[in-house]
This record gives C-alpha cells, structure tokens and sequence, in this order.
C-alpha cells in the first residue's frame, strides 16, 4: 500500500505500502532441524512445506480472525466509512492471504535481492508461497480482472515485524484505484482528460483549507510516465485529490467530533506533500493537521504503467492510493495499543458499534508493567540484523547471522500479547574478543489484568531459553 500506518518501511514502494538484500536465519526463530512440519493445513487447504517454513502457529490462529470484517469492530467500522466515500467501487474484503511470492513480489517487480523477499521480513510456508505482506499482492490480479473502473481491497497483511504499542505481526491495509480506458476515449471520439474533469466535478466539494504549492510533476522531482499526457495527468491527479480529501474530511470530521471540545475547535486543514514511490509517478503523501502536528495519513500517485501492461490493460492509465487501517481508527478511536484490535475482551468490543456516532475509546484501568532484561553473547562472526547474501534464492544454513526480528518473533511466541514492548536498549563489541553483545528490554504488561511476579519470571525464563535454543546465543 502506498503509505503504511504501523509498519516498517521495508516494502515502501508497493500500491500496498506507499507508506539490503536478502537474508536468512535458522528456520525465523519458529522451527529447529527435526520439528519442521512436512505440511500445513489453513482453511481446509494444505501446503507443502520446505526450508523456508518460517510461519508459527500464532500467526496462522490469526487467519480466521478477520478482524475488518467483524461486525460492530473497530476496524470494521472504519473500512465502511471509508468506503461510504466511494460510490461504485467495487470492495473486495474477503480475499485469501495465502498468495504466491509471484503475486507478492514479482507482480510488483520487486528486484530478486530486495529485503521484502527475505524471511527475516516475511512468513513462508515454502519457498514459493508466502503470507501477502500488502494488499498489492492482488493488484495485478484486480486490475487484470478488468471488473469495475473503481476497486477497494481491505485485508489482513503479515510481517515480522517489532513488538509495541503501534507494531503487530498482522495487521490490517486498505488499497483503492480507479483507472480510465484510454482506448474507449478514442473509439468514442473524447477527450480522456475532459472526461476526466467531468468526473471530477461528480465528486462532493468541501471548504477545508488545502496546501498543494507544489506542480502536479516535476521532471526532476515527481516525473510524468512516458506516454502520459500532461493533460491526462494534471486530470487524474485532481481525480485522485478530490477524492481523498472527501474521504479524509469525512474521517477528520468524525474524530473531530468524538474528541474533546479544544480539538474539536480546531479548524481541518491538509497538505499536499511530493513523495517517491517506486510504483507510482508523480507521487504524493497526504497530510492532515492533527492535534497540532502534521500527520502522513497515506501515500498515492498515478499508478506505473508497466503494472497495468503487464496485468493486460495497457490502455487504462489511472491512480491509486493505500493506508493502515489500524492507523486510521487508531485516530478515530483514541485508541493507544495496537494489541487491544485483538483483544476479545468485551470492555473493549462493547465500546463500539455500527449504530452509534464515533466516540473515544475509554480505557481500562492502566495494569502494571514488568520489565526484564535479556543480554546475550552472539555468536562468533555473527553479525546484527542480517547479513546480505548475493543468492537471490538462498537456502537457510546452520550458521545464520542474528536478526532482531528474530527475537520479536520468539518473544511474541512465548508470550503472545503479553508483552507490549521489546527495545535493543545497550549493544557493544567487546574490545579483545570482538564478540558482540546485545541486550534487550522486555515490557510485559497485560491489557486486561495485572501479570504475577510469578507468571512474569517464568514467562521471561521462557523467553531465555528458547532465544539460547533457537538462536544460539550465550546468556550474558
């Protein structure tokens, strides 16, 4: 998606995201020599699996959940407003997430050695299947299916990824794009860019303060697409503006009115900032003033020819845009952890409703937190966070170098939603041996009760063995 609410920006670029090469490490902190499961089975579909299998069985329990299409959910709620703004645009919410690294990645034309591809970054069942890490996973597929001029894609997405407050192995995007037929412009005798403009007029006026001082392209800063028309293109990007800013107005105007009376007061204003996204030119980022700060809501821009050739629509030429759900009604909702969107506790589930007007999250009472160290020698010759190999194919070997995320992933295993926090806080490189140490702090705080002294130390004891197991570090 063009532009990610609570993930890293290791697939910037994608329509999904527009928010070093590739490594690998001992079976992604899940699986060691001799528990590797020869197959899994998700909603009735089996997979083979190989050395690459690097997804754990929480993440998998994950799936069914569906989160954004929970009735009276936070989520849920959010992708219908946002929707309501898009008349005629045909939704897809209920796509599978299990696709090929084809549809995630060579689609796209994600280069072989991009770290997206890496299993540090991305749940593999087998070298060639993997869990969409963006909804642009089913962008070629969308636009090659040619079903509607205008589509909206909302799903769950999977990354390894950091753990706190804002960062979850799975979480939630949005993609739109809506294109033009070049071709039928021309069988009929208009002009693509007038007919354009006429559609632009369709769209709902609002009286929002807009900053936009930058020219639609730039040949040096946000070029034209060889074979676009300045004329088609100062059209569709107006299209793709006015579109956005209705339904960021429509969403502004909904927190607005659930926050309280001094934010309430403040007037919406939005601007218009030049971006670079591979899949995308010209591009930009939409912000709004927030609470006093400017906020990057999403990412969006005139969508690359190439990806529409290749999806077997060469004649269409259009925009496109992304965004995090969980941002958004993070926003909405006033609502502070991303692990409570998980959470099955009904003081958070009966807060919110499809009937009622938008109103801030009100929190439970704040439990304690617990924090623990774990400090560990890496192994020797191991680097940190990944070591750039030339294979665009590599096989895991036995002698990994360490990656964070591997440590995220243990400790997400081990103690699920537990921990709200893990953080590299001390790292050196001892002066006569060289070996380098890490040390990293663990958060345990429960969303829903307070956690035992008792409970805590075994979790963290856990937690130490299986980073020795898995990784092959020292305790320091």
């Amino acid at each position: 998606m063009l532009g990610r609410d609570v993930s890293p920006a290791t697939f910037k670029g994608t329509i999904a995201d527009m928010e070093t090469s590739v490594g690998v490490s001992t079976y992604a902190a899940q699986y060691s020599p001799g528990e590797l499961p020869k197959e899994v089975k998700i909603e009735g579909k089996t997979y083979k699996t190989d050395e690459w299998m690097n997804t754990p069985s929480s993440i998998l329990d994950a799936i069914p959940r569906r989160l954004h299409l929970q009735p009276d959910h936070p989520l849920t709620i959010t992708r219908k407003l946002i929707e309501s703004r898009f008349p005629g645009y045909k939704t897809h919410n209920n796509l599978f997430p299990i696709v090929t690294t084809g549809q995630n990645f060579d689609s796209l034309g994600f280069p072989l050695d991009h770290i997206g591809r890496s299993r540090t970054d991305t749940y593999y069942l087998n070298k060639e299947t993997v869990l969409r890490t963006h909804t642009s996973a089913h962008q070629a597929d969308t636009f090659r299916n040619n079903e509607s001029e205008g589509y909206l894609i909302s799903a769950d997405v999977y990354r390894r990824d950091a753990i706190d407050r804002s960062h979850y192995p799975v979480f939630h995007q949005m993609e739109g794009a809506r294109t033009w037929d070049r071709q039928q412009a021309e069988k009929e005798g208009k002009n693509l860019a007038y007919i354009i403009w006429e559609d632009v007029e369709k769209i709902p006026k609002h009286d929002i303060a807009v900053e936009d001082p930058n020219p639609t392209y730039h040949a040096e800063r946000n070029p034209l697409q060889t074979g676009h028309s300045p004329e088609a293109v100062e059209a569709i990007a107006a299209h793709l503006k006015r579109s956005l800013e209705d339904m960021v107005v429509t969403i502004f105007n909904a927190a607005k009115s659930a926050s309280d009376a001094e934010t309430s007061g403040e007037p919406l204003k939005v601007r218009w900032v030049e971006a670079y996204f591979p899949f995308t030119s010209p591009s930009w980022e939409l912000e709004v003033f927030w609470q006093g700060d400017w906020l990057e809501v999403l990412g969006c821009g005139i969508v690359s020819q190439p990806i529409l050739n290749n999806a077997s629509v060469p004649n269409r030429i259009g925009w496109a845009f992304g965004l995090g759900l969980e941002r958004i009604a993070m926003l909405l909702y006033s609502i502070p952890d991303i692990r409570l969107f998980w959470s099955k506790d009904e003081r958070f589930l009966l807060q919110f409703s499809e009937q009622k007007s938008i109103s801030p999250f009100v929190p439970f009472s704040k439990y304690p937190e617990c924090f623990k160290d774990v400090s560990f020698w890496l192994r020797g010759g191991s680097s940190a966070a990944g070591t750039p190999i030339a294979s665009a194919a590599p096989v895991p070997t036995s002698t990994p170098s360490f990656h964070e995320n591997d440590v995220m992933e243990i400790a997400r295993e081990i103690c699920g939603d537990l921990v709200e926090d893990v953080r590299l806080v001390d790292e050196f490189v001892h002066p006569k041996t060289g070996r380098r140490s890490m040390c990293y702090r663990i958060n345990y705080r429960s969303l829903e009760r307070t956690l035992t002294n008792k409970e805590t130390n075994e979790l963290h004891e856990r937690l130490r063995t299986t980073i020795v197991a898995r990784l092959g570090v020292e305790l320091r």
